[in-house]
């Protein structure tokens, strides 16, 4: 009888774990579930690593698909109203930032026409009202950080705009010819000048910190987007940051390249789409770029001549480039991603948008 005692109590203490670890499993289901369904109504957590006009118009369609969405922006920018607002008050350049918080902004047209509206006399001319808006509340919190996230609420923005630092940053280029060129803007003017390409690109200082949410949020997406926006000044000098390409080859996140669509004067001229990537790898590592989406649609003679007359030619891919990225284990997604409107290309934000979230569900594209 004490043998079937101690059975018996040995078959409740095992029932009664099974129990408990069939409990748990279906405490976690629910869990996996809710997180499952919360992905569906907000959509995939997209983060967008970038600058320039490319990285808003983007922005401007994606948030149309998720609610989910990281924009990390470059702070390296030296030049027009922002450049004079950074030396005048010491603070970080406010203009794509601004940009990126319009493009997620949830508010009447009017007042995304106010906040983008640039004087055109005195003291003033040049500046816009969304930069002095920005530097306003810079000087409120005395925190740039600060500054952007409650400039992000009062415009409900949809996701959210991180600076990559918090720290004062300029851009160095080495050409081919040894020359080194410093600044932002100084670059593709000394480019076109010296009729020289890009070696490569620095950042000054080399050992700046990142900011914390922007590793956090690396590791935390379910696809990360580089681009589109200019190559050198806007997309590479976010992955020079120390601390940015290793959070992006820990993430489990499919990495993703978008090109420009058409070269980039001072910057990407006579470049493909292989260029661009090699240009990449030259400056992080191989491994960085799962994917890239790039464009197949050819423009009208019209157009191009336009674009051609300031040295600015199709970003296109051919079967030769097709096969070496796929040596490089990198896949090639091609889509009609033009969009013209008054003889000026850009990208169609919501065709690459689309892209993105089905790249980001595991579509096979």
């Amino acid at each position: 009888m004490e043998i079937f005692g101690i059975v018996f109590g040995i078959m409740g203490i095992v029932c009664f774990g099974i129990a408990i670890y069939l409990f748990i499993q279906m405490k976690n289901e629910r869990i996996r579930y809710l997180e499952l369904k919360n992905k569906e109504q907000k959509g995939p957590n997209v983060v967008v690593i970038g600058g320039g006009t490319g990285q808003s118009i983007f922005l401007r369609g994606l948030k149309h698909h998720t609610e989910n969405i990281t924009a990390i922006v470059t702070v390296a920018d030296d030049g027009g109203g922002s450049g004079v607002l950074r030396s005048d008050l010491g603070m970080l350049p406010p203009g794509d930032i601004r940009n990126c918080i319009m493009a997620l902004a949830n508010i009447e047209p009017t007042m995304n026409e106010v906040m983008q509206y640039r004087f055109e006399d005195g003291a003033l001319k040049g500046q816009s009202f969304g930069n002095l808006f920005l530097a306003a509340m810079n000087g409120l919190y005395g925190n740039f950080e600060t500054a952007v996230y409650k400039i992000g609420q009062v415009f409900a923005i949809t996701g959210r705009v991180l600076p990559v630092t918090l720290e004062n940053v300029d851009l160095s280029a080495k050409l081919e010819n040894g020359q080194i060129v410093k600044g932002e803007s100084t670059i593709p003017k000394e480019v076109r000048k010296q009729k020289c390409k890009i070696d490569k690109i620095s950042l000054i200082p080399e050992n700046c910190r990142p900011l914390d949410e922007v590793i956090s949020s690396i590791h935390g997406a379910d696809i990360i987007v580089m681009g589109p926006g200019s190559l050198y000044t806007s997309v590479i000098p976010n992955l020079l940051v120390p601390g940015v390409i290793e959070a992006i080859k820990k993430s489990n996140a499919k990495k993703v390249y978008i090109p420009n669509v058409m070269t980039q004067p001072g910057e990407t001229e006579g470049y493909n789409v292989l260029d661009h990537v090699q240009a990449i790898i030259k400056h992080t590592e191989p491994g960085l770029i799962d994917c890239i989406v790039t464009n197949n649609e050819k423009i009208s003679e019209s157009v191009a001549r336009r674009y051609n007359d300031d040295g600015s030619t199709q970003v296109l891919l051919d079967n030769e480039q097709r096969l070496k990225l796929k040596c490089m284990g990198i896949k090639a997604v091609e889509s009609n991603l033009i969009e013209v409107k008054d003889n000026y290309i850009r990208h169609n934000a919501d065709e690459i948008s689309s892209i993105i979230i089905k790249l980001a569900l595991g579509h096979d594209m």
